[in-house]
């Protein structure tokens, strides 16, 4: 297993590319993306198990579905680093005929990626399908799926929400990125969501929180924990408190870095900020 520090060095890589990526083609989502780093970390590199011998079914193997598709920079920079392609192909970011688009699709066979995602509010209904397939194939093994607070605005999501316990699909993990903002500013002002907790818990869901959702022993504990509360009947949520733009101080505490790329200036100033630690691509 890694140590606490292998991962946090993993991370800075992650924050690094997904900077570079994004300033390299002028367009993209970084905000949600740093948010999002340890976490991706902490999944791929220490909980899930999975095999870097890619097949969509992904029988006895823990598989992850990401809902909110638009951070696809960290989701692409994890799997690179994690062994499903080259890292080098990370320069490839948003280019025509690409494999790693804007935001995750399937057609051009990327390792890593199973479903098509970035119109919001799709990923739990697809998630919950593969768990319940699991279940049918008596294969023990999770399904883990990623979704933005403010993606939570969108209908689907509850009645996903509410069909997972009533079929006790108690084979998921579902984590949700509170981060408190989405493009228009903050989740309160555009359509308040009130308490999540409460919400998750009334439609019989377990649901534990993490308060540090930027700290890697925090969000290993809460993903272990998650884990001893499956196949218990109920399906399990974990509410993620991140900070969008974690790790480039002028990225933080604003909306205003959900989907805008770094100048030049701006770039130097953030790859200051997280030393290479993997090499860049």
């Amino acid at each position: 297993m890694p140590t606490t520090q292998q991962l946090q060095d993993f991370t800075q890589q992650v924050r690094r590319d997904i900077l570079r990526m994004v300033h390299a083609v002028n367009s993209g989502h970084p905000g949600g993306s740093l948010g999002c780093a340890e976490f991706f970390t902490c999944l791929y590199q220490e909980v899930m198990e999975y095999s870097t011998d890619f097949t969509m079914d992904g029988i006895n193997e823990d598989v992850f579905f990401l809902s909110n598709g638009h951070i696809s920079p960290v989701y692409y920079s994890v799997l690179a680093h994690s062994g499903f392609f080259p890292v080098s192909e990370l320069a490839t970011f948003r280019h025509i005929d690409s494999r790693l688009q804007g935001h995750p699709t399937t057609h051009e066979g990327l390792p890593g990626i199973r479903i098509a995602s970035g119109s919001l509010g799709q990923g739990l209904s697809v998630a919950l399908g593969a768990a319940q397939a699991k279940k049918l194939n008596k294969d023990s093994k999770l399904v883990y799926s990623l979704h933005g607070d403010g993606e939570l605005q969108e209908g689907q999501n509850w009645e996903a929400i509410m069909y997972a316990y009533a079929k006790k699909v108690d084979n998921i993990i579902a984590t949700i990125d509170v981060n408190g903002k989405q493009i228009d500013g903050a989740t309160d002002e555009v359509l308040p969501m009130g308490s999540l907790k409460a919400k998750f818990e009334a439609f019989g869901w377990e649901v534990l929180e993490v308060k540090k959702g930027n700290d890697i022993e925090a969000i290993l504990s809460g993903l272990k924990t998650a884990k001893s509360m499956t196949g218990k009947g109920k399906p399990v949520c974990i509410l993620l408190y991140t900070e969008m733009g974690n790790g480039v101080d002028f990225m933080m505490h604003t909306h205003a870095w959900h989907g805008k790329a770094p100048n030049d200036a701006q770039l130097e100033s953030a790859l200051a900020q997280n030393p290479a630690t993997l090499g860049d691509y």
